[in-house]
């Protein structure tokens, strides 16, 4: 029955994305910037609904009031593609992914990603992508939007920890935008490499704004790793 479920909610993910990923592709760019990630954001929107209704996966998050609409750096928890689909929704309009070069190659979605301008970066390249994600960071939140990061830079299976990347405490460093952290257990339900998405309810904390203004990159980012890590050993269910 997981299976099947799960299959049914994989049908409803690809058609809602070549709808909503083709309208913006195609017609995207004509539209004012908040529009194309109004339209972004009811994407992630309707995949939540549909991971409820077909597979009885729903969420709870504490503290979405902290997030401001602007200016302020989310490094998030990343154990699944849950966390794409629901910070997408969950958080303001104008956003800025950080994310893999390869996922601006994928039809329809990459091509909508490109028309909300993520930063998409090369992992491979160590500092020069660090560079990159400052740089262009600097711009974005100069253009009042909020800059995502995933610090591990790639999914981690619950209960496992990988290092946290410096980009978006080195960004904070050199702005002294806040830094929002987010834990989650989207990896107890969707696993990675597994097609199947177990019911049940998403764990989604908030934690207060960590100022970072006179403070260095590694201290930030120490701060951000033991608040997020100390959550997990909190919501992360033993099976």
């Amino acid at each position: 029955m997981i299976l099947a479920r799960s299959l049914l909610y994989l049908l409803s993910m690809v058609i809602s994305t070549i709808l909503l990923a083709g309208i913006l592709s195609i017609i995207g760019w004509l539209l004012p910037y908040r529009q194309r990630c109004l339209i972004a954001n009811a994407w992630g929107t309707v995949n939540l609904w549909s991971l409820k209704f077909f597979c009885r996966l729903d969420y709870r998050i504490e503290g979405l009031e902290k997030i401001p609409e602007s200016g302020a750096i989310v490094l998030a928890k990343h154990q699944s593609a849950w966390e794409t689909m629901a910070l997408r929704s969950l958080l303001p309009p104008e956003q800025a992914w950080v994310l893999k070069r390869e996922l601006m190659w994928v039809p329809f979605f990459g091509w909508a990603a490109a028309t909300v301008q993520p930063i998409a970066i090369d992992r491979k390249a160590g500092r020069k992508a660090a560079k990159q994600v400052i740089e262009t960071g600097i711009k974005r939140l100069a253009q009042n939007r909020l800059v995502v990061i995933f610090p591990e830079g790639t999914r981690v299976a619950p209960g496992q920890r990988k290092r946290y990347g410096m980009g978006g405490a080195l960004l904070a460093e050199k702005t002294g935008a806040p830094i929002i952290p987010v834990a989650h257990n989207a990896g107890s339900f969707w696993k990675r490499r597994d097609i199947r998405k177990y019911p049940g309810t998403v764990t989604v904390i908030v934690g207060d704004p960590i100022l970072t203004r006179d403070r260095k990159a590694a201290e930030i980012n120490q701060e951000v790793e033991n608040w997020i890590e100390s959550q997990m050993e909190q919501i992360q269910p033993t099976k």
